[in-house]
């Protein structure tokens, strides 16, 4: 009678499960669970590699069924002794072959050893086993594992385990779904030959039946359990030393970077304390004030900067030492000259020489402004007192004429070259505001002061040397009336604008008209040409040789009085803005409008009665004809 598919499929599983296990021990394979097993040889040796133990002296050799008995009965006891329970199997029924019971006592070995230590959560090893079958595949669309034998035909469940924890073997998403063998098939050969899992099943036990055996696929599912278990542990313990290494290299790296940038802020102020020792001052506020900036520009940047490198390092190193402590690593002590003490050192020295740095360079400043206070005070004091001996020397003058020319003269050419001495105060001012000098307790003077007392001194000299020119120029005029010369230098004087004792064209022309002289433009050329003897100047003297020549007899009373009545614009009587239209100077008006009788004009305003004036001042009748010739 044919044994049920079921026996078949386990006593070909259960036989290839015995023989891999005894295979360790390089025993013949036992063909027949029936036979092989019956002397209890094979069967003490698989009890002694499951349970890692010596099962003692047995017959190794037994021709007696006794001694067989006796084998498979010590096996037995053994099993019992490890509290796994047999019910209604005895010595006899393995020696005499009854295949059920050996494939029940087989079971219950796999069990014990093979799947018992599956467990998850407190589920039974069955469970257990079939819980980590749901979750790995869990993802895998198609795949839905509800048991240990319907849910395997057709092999998706073995390639999704594959898949998941072998990716480079297999690719899930390229297989023919519909092609049960060949996944299965592929599926078994990985396993086997990638993985090393027994080939416990064929092909053909788990896709030619309705109903593949529960047993024979829980054996062989609990070894791609352990296969994958190891593998795992072999992964775990993979990633906990690629963790520690990668621990080690962190601290290692956090370690040279704390070296790294210690050495280099150490020599950042060792540097610039070099710098500090080997400065100079070349004397100028500006230089000391450049210097006294830029270490206001240090300790705004780099020794900011310094301060908060100072302050990441001290958190490096305490962030090494807590990474090391954590995992219960040797303590890391960097070298001395890169030891937080030593930079607490460095530190404190960098204190002091800044301080030094800072007293220096507000001890040069204070010593320069000084020094600029003494230099603008010497030179100012220097240069005022000059310009007293001058004013003193030019209202001192007296005596002949000539010999105070000389003196004036003199002084003219001495005060000239004051002015490249103020040049030099004035830069001396200039340093002084640079340097933020705003009290000078060595002098009273100041820049402005001095330029305008400068500038009234020079005005004095050259009035005093012009009016000395001019004195004796008129006093060599023999035919020239006192009255005549204090008007034409009056007007010579007003035109002047530049006091340079000279006249130019414009200033000349002017001047003749206001004495009442008016000439065309080019008529006016031609005797500013003569009169200068072609230079671009009058001189006082070739002016008043040139009035003495065009009124010499022709100052009469009828003259002036024809002149006054030009100036009036032919009225009877003369107004102050006639006389103003006329260039008369300024201090004539003031004098003419005083001594001339004054009329009420129709408007309110004043007129002068200049008739009544010239009546009052010459001999005759004054309304004759004038017979001077008229310009």
């Amino acid at each position: 009678m044919a044994s049920p598919q079921w026996v078949v499929t386990q006593d070909k599983t259960f036989r290839k499960w015995l023989n891999s296990k005894l295979a360790v021990r390089q025993l013949k394979p036992v063909e027949s669970l029936q036979k092989d097993l019956a002397d209890g040889v094979k069967l003490i040796h698989l009890l002694e590699i499951l349970g890692n133990e010596s099962l003692g002296k047995y017959a190794s050799n037994p021709r007696l069924r006794v001694q067989k008995c006796e084998n498979v009965h010590k096996s037995l006891e053994f099993i019992k002794g490890r509290g796994i329970g047999l019910y209604n199997i005895g010595a006899e029924d393995i020696v005499d072959g009854n295949l059920k019971l050996i494939l029940g006592l087989i079971w219950t070995l796999i069990l014990r050893f093979t799947i018992t230590d599956i467990n998850a959560e407190g589920l039974t090893a069955k469970e257990g086993l079939l819980l980590w079958c749901q979750r790995k595949t869990a993802c895998y669309q198609g795949v839905e594992v509800r048991d240990f034998s319907t849910s395997w035909n057709d092999g998706l469940a073995f390639c999704a385990l594959l898949d998941i924890h072998r990716p480079d073997l297999i690719d899930f998403d390229q297989l023919d779904k519909s092609d049960h063998k060949g996944n299965t098939a592929l599926a078994f050969k990985l396993a086997s030959e990638e993985i090393g899992i027994p080939s416990l099943l064929d092909v053909e036990d788990v896709c030619d039946v309705p109903k593949p055996d529960e047993r024979s696929l829980m054996t062989y599912i609990a070894y791609w359990f352990h296969a994958f278990s190891h593998l795992d542990r072999i992964e775990t313990a993979g990633r906990r030393v690629e963790k520690f290494v990668e621990v080690m290299q962190s601290a290692w790296d956090m370690q040279h970077n704390f070296e790294k940038r210690m050495a280099e802020l150490l020599r950042q102020i060792s540097e610039t304390q070099k710098q500090w020792e080997a400065a100079t001052f070349v004397g100028t506020y500006t230089d000391a004030k450049q210097q006294s900036m830029q270490f206001a520009v240090y300790k705004k940047t780099l020794k900011r900067a310094w301060v908060a490198e100072k302050a990441d390092l001290m958190s490096l190193l305490g962030n090494i030492k807590t990474k090391l402590g954590t995992y219960g690593l040797k303590d890391y002590v960097p070298p001395p000259h890169l030891s937080l003490p030593n930079l607490d050192r460095v530190w404190t020295q960098l204190m002091q020489a800044e301080n030094k740095r800072s007293m220096q360079i507000n001890q040069k400043i204070r010593e320069i402004k000084e020094w600029l206070r003494k230099q603008f005070s010497q030179a100012a004091n220097e240069f005022a007192l000059c310009l007293n001996t001058v004013t003193m020397e030019i209202s001192g003058l007296d005596g002949d004429p000539e010999r105070q020319l000389r003196t004036v003269r003199e002084l003219h050419s001495n005060i000239i070259p004051l002015e490249l001495e103020l040049h030099r105060i004035k830069q001396l001012d200039k340093d002084c505001d640079e340097a933020n000098i705003e009290e000078n307790d060595h002098t009273v003077h100041s820049y402005d002061d001095l330029e305008y007392e400068y500038g009234l001194a020079k005005e004095s000299v050259t009035k005093k040397l012009g009016f000395l020119e001019n004195q004796i120029v008129a006093r060599n005029m023999t035919n020239l009336t006192p009255i005549q010369l204090e008007e034409w230098e009056s007007v010579f004087r007003h035109f002047d604008r530049d006091h340079s004792n000279t006249l130019q064209e414009l200033e000349f022309s002017a001047a003749l008209a206001s004495l009442g002289l008016v000439y065309d433009e080019e008529e006016m050329h031609e005797v500013f040409e003569d009169v200068s003897e072609g230079r671009s100047q009058v001189t006082f003297e070739q002016f008043i040789r040139f009035m003495v020549e065009e009124t010499e007899d022709q100052n009469s009373a009828g003259q002036v009085f024809q002149s006054f009545r030009e100036v009036a614009d032919g009225k009877q009587y003369v107004t102050e803005v006639d006389l103003r239209h006329s260039l008369i100077p300024d201090s004539m008006i003031e004098d003419l409008v005083k001594n001339m009788p004054s009329i009420t004009l129709e408007n309110g305003r004043k007129g002068y009665d200049y008739e009544k004036y010239m009546e009052s001042l010459m001999a005759g009748s004054t309304n004759g004809g004038a017979n001077g010739s008229h310009h």
